[in-house]
Formats: C-alpha cells, structure tokens, sequence
C-alpha cells in the first residue's frame, strides 16, 4: 500500500504512531466490501484481518439452522482481530458486512509479526479487545433489560456513528435479523419512531432525522457503550 491515495482510514490503524503505521504499510492492502461479503466464516481458518474503512461489519453467531444472530458490530473504530490476538488459528463467529464500503487487509503473519514486535501495536489491539467486550457484555444486558423499540433506536446510532451519512442502507429484514425477532416486530416499531419524526424509510435504507431524539428514544446502554470506548479508545470513536 505505497500509494497515499490507499492510506487507511481506520480510526484504530492511524491512532498508531506515524512511525508504526508506515512500518505496517506494505503489509496492508485495500478491498472493497459489499453488502452481505462474508469477510470470515464460522470455523473457517484466520488467514486475514480486517480494519474496516468505511462500512459497518456485524460478528455474528450462525446456528445449525442456519439462522443468525448478532453480537457485535465493527466500525472505522475497530478491526476482526479479536481471535487472533489470542492465537486463534479458526473464526468461532462469521463477520458480516451489513453497511457496505471499504476496508484494510492484513495478513493473520504480519499481524502476529506486529503484535509481537511493536509494542503500541499491542498495546493498541489490548485496549480494543477490552472495548469490543464491553460493547458484547453491554448488548447481551441490553436483550434482556430494554424494550425492542429502545434497543432499535441504540443498534441505528450506532450505525450512524460508523457511517458519515444519515441514510443507512439497510433493510427491515436485516433489522429484524441482527436484533433477532419477527420483521412484523421490526415494521411496527419503526412505525412508532417513523411517526415521531425521528427516522424516515425507504426502500432499502432508513434514514435518521432527528439524532438527539433518537438518542432519548434509546435506552443507556447506547450511551454507557460510547463513555467506555471514549475512556479505552479516546482516539478511535467520535
């Protein structure tokens, strides 16, 4: 990744001291990441890592049914390197692009390389592992404390904090299953923050209108998660 142009955006690689990341440079390489791209799979091997650019990434758990659910979402502020910094060699949990966009690839050698010889690196990979595990352990309090309407309005912020536009490009059966109910349930709660002015739909995408009223729509979780990452990582989440 020589050419400037292919510099990454990912919140997580330029919070790095300039001097790590140009180290890291030609390690990196630059993909596009379309809607529904399975980045890893379930069981698959952990050949890469990925820090996404744009675009959000959904770690998802898959079942025998073939039904989803999910976990977690990954942003410019993060990357799919939670396993790895363990030693993993396979992925437990499929990686999903739900907002389409862009991302930076890292081999799972030179990551290990990094992790071993640039001590920020580590560093950095550490504080993240702590925030992503913050943002499980709140959502999984979050499914059984709050209401559906509350956790929709929490799952679209954070959408729109790894996005740069107000018209997210998703659907209602996506919405319906990432938070893991019927999309009747989906429909009719959306109805409700649609009527309050706080979110429009269309085709394919929901747009928000009203920020801050979504924020009082969502219960504390959205704003308990936000306060942690800020406190783990200041330089990554705005």
């Amino acid at each position: 990744m020589s050419d400037p142009s292919n510099r990454p955006r990912n919140r997580l690689l330029l919070a790095l001291p300039s001097s790590n990341l140009k180290r890291l440079m030609p390690e990196l390489e630059r993909i596009p990441c379309e809607r529904g791209q399975v980045l890893l799979d379930a069981d698959s091997a952990l050949g890469h890592v990925f820090f996404p650019d744009s675009g959000v990434v959904s770690v998802v758990a898959v079942y025998a049914d073939g039904s989803i659910i999910e976990m977690a979402t990954i942003g410019r502020e993060g990357c799919t390197a939670v396993q790895a910094i363990f030693g993993a060699k396979s992925s437990s949990v499929r990686f999903l692009v739900q907002i389409p966009g862009s991302a930076t690839k890292m081999s799972q050698a030179a990551f290990t390389r990094a992790m071993g010889s640039m001590p920020s690196f580590r560093r950095l990979m550490y504080a993240y592992v702590q925030a992503f595990l913050e943002q499980v352990m709140v959502s999984v309090a979050c499914n059984g404390a709050h209401s559906l309407k509350e956790r929709l309005a929490r799952w679209l912020l954070m959408m729109r904090d790894r996005d740069d536009d107000d018209a997210l490009q998703i659907t209602q059966n996506l919405l319906a299953e990432m938070l893991g109910v019927q999309r009747q349930s989906i429909t009719n709660v959306a109805g409700e923050l649609e009527r309050a002015g706080l979110i429009a739909r269309g085709r394919r995408k929901v747009t928000i209108l009203d920020r801050q009223g979504l924020v009082d729509a969502s219960c504390e979780c959205y704003r308990l998660v936000r306060s942690r990452v800020a406190v783990l990582l200041p330089k990554t989440y705005t």
